[in-house]
């Protein structure tokens, strides 16, 4: 019997080996190229046949609750849009919209396009008005009168000062009801503390709302989504609850010819390899979705509206117990479809200062500081070292703070002075 267990246990090993010598290249492959990586494995194994899931349609196969979106009344249907190639530039589609009836004239045609010269990489408007009435010869209340048109075009959002305004445009665009909408200003206007607002009537509501909202509002543009297969949907189903559902239709399903006769040692020992591929096919499903799983734990204020929070790799990892850069090259070219669109596992990721606080969280932060900052006394590098590092509990330099300056664009304290006694900022 001892000789029994231990055949047993060396026939494991071998077919565990053989599922992970083919699992690492079917994980590290993305879903559109996944019929490729398996071509290795399939082109040697005569009883081995795939067909490819692109032979259905893929819209068909994605949650109704993505394709018809969650109470937003949108024309272009948008939700679609999200999880198909965009077909046009983010500029493309706004020029469209620079005319009657939002912009009849052609000062507010000029604004508009001013507007839209101006968008920062997030979509977010950051041109200096002031220079352009004075050059125009009107007051800026006239100006701020057509910029807030662009909350009538799409996409939803885009054109707002911040997060807050771009919120807001997508309020006033969705379908809450009236009895919420002014609980929903109050949120947008407040979303530092948006979970103090629990105990109020129609919270629940305002969340829904805000989960379909788009951040940036630019996001379905940030990258060339052409040939993009998401893994893995993410969405509120009926109960609002989330769920993460495998994109397991669009899969290549595998067939194993066992007609002939496994008698023969090369029949036997091929099926026995297919068998590992299956096996592998089913880890990578298993993996994926257990990633999904835990952005969903740690990203959930990202999906009901919020910012996307520190998350490293290495917490992943030690999830997994697999080194980071396995992780790494596991999600990378992989994307998670939800309601706020198309975005890659890697987004979900940031580089972090330590465990809980993320660099873009700091950045954020520090522009910030600087847009509240006196025009008299700009706040020096030491200054916002010592902000920082109240605000987050963690130990700095000041040359990271003059680095992380220098990314954004902001220039020292004396020089942003003298800009400030200009009046060119």
């Amino acid at each position: 019997m001892a000789v029994l267990r231990q055949s047993q246990s060396v026939e494991n090993k071998h077919k565990l080996s053989n599922t992970l010598r083919n699992w690492l290249p079917i994980l590290h492959s993305s879903l559109s190229d996944l019929g490729e990586a398996m071509e290795p494995f399939v082109s040697a194994n005569p009883v081995v046949e795939v067909k490819s899931g692109y032979e259905e349609d893929f819209e068909k196969k994605i949650p109704k609750k993505i394709v018809s979106g969650s109470g937003v009344n949108n024309s272009r249907t948008e939700q679609i849009e999200a999880l198909t190639i965009q077909s046009k530039s983010l500029y493309e589609v706004l020029d469209e919209q620079l005319e009657a009836p939002l912009f009849p004239t052609p000062i507010s045609q000029e604004i508009a396009q001013f507007v839209v010269a101006n968008l920062d990489e997030n979509g977010y408007y950051e041109g200096e008005s002031d220079e352009f009435c004075q050059e125009h010869n009107i007051d800026l209340d006239a100006f701020e009168k057509v910029r807030l048109r662009f909350a009538h075009i799409e996409p939803m959002g885009i054109g707002a000062k911040d997060l807050s305004e771009s919120f807001l445009f997508q309020l006033d665009n969705s379908e809450i009801s009236n009895e919420a909408y002014p609980l929903g200003v109050e949120m947008i206007n407040d979303l530092q503390n948006i979970h103090s607002y629990s105990n109020r009537e129609h919270f629940s509501e305002v969340m829904h709302i805000i989960s379909t909202f788009k951040n940036p509002p630019n996001i379905e543009y940030q990258e060339d989504s052409s040939h993009v297969v998401p893994d893995l949907m993410i969405y509120f189903n009926d109960e609002q609850q989330i769920e993460v559902k495998l994109n397991d239709a669009y899969y290549p399903a595998i067939n194993i010819d066992t007609s002939y006769g496994v008698e023969h040692d090369f029949v036997s020992q091929k099926i026995k390899e297919a068998k590992s591929l299956v096996d592998a096919l089913e880890m990578r499903k298993a993996t994926l979705y257990k990633v999904g799983l835990m952005i969903v734990e740690y990203q959930y204020d990202f999906f009901i509206g919020g910012q996307i929070m520190p998350l490293t790799l290495k917490t992943l990892a030690d999830e997994f117990g697999h080194n980071p850069s396995t992780i790494s090259r596991a999600i990378a070219n992989k994307y998670i479809a939800c309601d706020r669109g198309v975005l890659a596992m890697k987004d979900f990721f940031t580089t972090a200062i330590d465990e809980d606080v993320s660099n873009a969280a700091i950045k954020e932060f520090l522009v910030g500081l600087v847009k509240a900052e006196s025009r008299e006394k700009p706040l020096s590098d030491m200054k916002l070292l010592d902000l920082i590092q109240e605000k987050f509990k963690v130990k700095m330099v000041r040359r990271t703070i003059a680095k992380y300056r220098k990314q954004l664009n902001i220039a020292g304290s004396s020089e942003r002075k003298k800009l400030y006694q200009l009046g060119l900022s």
